[in-house]
């Protein structure tokens, strides 16, 4: 198979949750432990910080990754999902995994894969720690895909475990309360591993609390230890300042344990040449210029409050919202949150699990939030375009889907 034939095949002979939703979660490590004996345990090779939470997991994972490249180590970095190609999830120093590695490795192990029954993500993950280690990385910044407890990315034991915050998100299979996610997520901390929480709330902290003493582990709070931050930040969003937080307190504590050689130079630069280092993109990125036009990745709740705030503290004329979501999300919960002085672009993500524009819009519109709808999100968004002047403001978003199919 060529790299094209192969990705094919990882996404259509098994489950992938980016493509049909909950139905590809597996409840289970069983075959994540199963995989890892058979590629010979590669994560026992690799030295290893895991990042899990709601929101913020993937920016936070960019920037400890950008902060270790400007400190001139060779660093692994997972995470999921893609925008635009499958290999941007498995990266060292900001470069994509070769396409023919991918080919290889499942040409190789294929007839394992199939008589085991494995997972896209079980398969993506063993791929992703046989690679770093193969490659010799010095440290590995690797995002849990959902959830953490029960990931596959939860067989290593880091150098210190990260929990950016905790959001009701992925419900069906993490809980319905904010005190059931945190537990599944609080299920990544290690024993004697420091971890690190970037915000709690009343209903997560004793859950954090427990953990940590259970394990034993020690237990740090980034939004009540680092009260500011020293340098700006390459990653615009005003939602950035909390990752960055957590970032700054998982780099006091390996400072303190002198297990790296990073100096303030190197933390300044990382946090500042992000993109540039690890070509992260979807974060409150700018895509158009008169009128300005903003997507973000944010989509759910928790995320969308943050970002949907920052789109009315901007200055217009008019407020444009391209909008699409895929078919599990709650609307109930998300549109209410969206503001009713905005016209609106619905459209339909291009995936399996996207919403029908024209749901959408009906939903939307019990809310007060009034526009159009349209066939594709590229569509949607050069309408919007279209219908512009210069002093307009263009917000994309409501899914990654949406994002990846406009940048």
């Amino acid at each position: 198979m060529n790299y094209k034939q192969t990705i094919d095949w990882l996404f259509n002979q098994l489950p992938v949750y980016q493509t049909i939703g909950s139905k590809a979660y597996k409840a289970d490590l069983a075959n994540t432990f199963l995989l890892l004996k058979h590629l010979q345990n590669p994560e026992k090779k690799l030295t290893t910080i895991h990042v899990a939470g709601t929101n913020g997991k993937g920016s936070t994972a960019h920037l400890l990754a950008s902060v270790f490249q400007e400190a001139g180590y060779k660093v692994g970095l997972f995470t999921s999902p893609h925008l635009k190609d499958f290999r941007e999830r498995i990266k060292i120093n900001g470069e994509e995994i070769p396409k023919d590695y991918v080919v290889d490795f499942v040409s190789t192990n294929k007839d394992f894969f199939l008589e085991n029954q494995l997972s896209f993500f079980e398969m993506t993950v063993g791929l992703a720690f046989e690679y770093f280690a193969k490659e010799k990385t010095e440290i590995n910044i690797i995002e849990v895909g959902l959830g953490g407890r029960l990931d596959s990315t939860n067989v290593i034991t880091p150098e210190v475990s990260v929990i950016t915050n905790i959001g009701k998100d992925h419900t069906a299979i993490l809980g319905n309360t904010l005190k059931e996610i945190a537990f599944e997520k609080a299920g990544i901390i290690k024993k004697n591993v420091p971890v690190v929480i970037g915000e709690y709330t009343k209903e997560t902290l004793d859950v954090f609390v427990d953990k940590a003493k259970e394990m034993p582990a020690p237990l740090y709070f980034a939004s009540d230890e680092i009260s500011d931050i020293k340098y700006p930040c390459g990653l615009l969003g005003d939602y950035q300042q909390k990752n960055c937080k957590t970032v700054l307190k998982v780099l006091q504590i390996l400072q303190e344990q002198k297990r790296f050689s990073i100096s303030e130079e190197n933390i300044k630069n990382g946090l500042m040449y992000v993109v540039k280092n690890t070509r992260l993109q979807g974060r409150w990125q700018q895509i158009h210029k008169n009128p300005t036009a903003i997507c973000d990745t944010g989509h759910n709740a928790h995320g969308l409050k943050i970002v949907l705030q920052q789109v009315l503290n901007q200055k217009y004329n008019n407020l444009r919202i391209v909008l699409g979501v895929v078919n599990d999300k709650d609307l109930d919960e998300i549109l209410p949150l969206f503001p009713k002085k905005a016209q609106y672009y619905f459209c339909k993500p291009n995936v399996q699990r996207g919403l029908s524009a024209e749901i959408l819009q009906q939903n939307a519109e019990k809310f007060g939030l009034m526009g159009s709808s349209f066939t594709s999100v590229n569509e949607a968004y050069k309408t919007a375009i279209q219908q512009s002047e210069k002093e307009d403001f263009i917000f994309v978003g409501g899914s990654t889907f949406v994002v990846a199919e406009i940048i």
